[in-house]
């Protein structure tokens, strides 16, 4: 069975989010392993410059490199990123899962986004959206449309 890691920065505060990651783990765990990894986000100060990012983002980035499995194919979700539709995205953790590895980790950053270490480490870059979207919606995001992936790969009805 595939396994899915979600590396993600932040934790989820708010019980609507933290139950709806409950709900899609729940529905996940019939098509793959899923293990979600919480990273601490670092404080943002009142005031912020062009350093102040750099640093944060690099102290998220060492913790984020610190937690990938070596072995697994690494997605980072970036505004630059490749945007799919929900057929292609399911082509593509097909043929991850198939050519490359039985191991994904998808990456989320933080307020502030990934530090460009993170991003040079990763083997591909998916966008679900130009618009910004706090980090803690992508999470659900990302699990809705691996549960429809997974759906539509097995010829289930749920995407229609």
């Amino acid at each position: 069975m595939l396994s899915i890691h979600i590396i993600t920065v932040g934790k989820l505060k708010e019980s609507f989010f933290r139950d709806a990651v409950a709900e899609y783990s729940k529905r996940l765990s019939k098509y793959c392993n899923l293990t979600i990894t919480e990273i601490s986000d670092e404080k943002l100060p009142d005031k912020i410059n062009a350093n102040l990012i750099d640093s944060i983002k690099q102290k998220e980035g060492q913790k984020i490199l610190s937690s990938i499995k070596k072995d697994s194919y690494i997605i980072c979700l970036d505004l630059h990123g490749k945007e799919f539709t929900s057929e292609e995205f399911s082509k593509k953790i097909d043929s991850i899962a198939l050519n490359y590895n039985s191991s994904i980790t998808f990456v989320i950053g933080g307020t502030l986004g990934l530090d460009s270490q993170v991003l040079s480490y990763c083997q591909e870059k998916v966008c679900f959206s130009k618009l910004t979207f706090p980090h803690q919606l992508i999470r659900i995001f990302l699990l809705e449309q691996l549960f429809r992936a997974f759906k539509i790969s097995h010829h289930e009805t749920y995407h229609w």
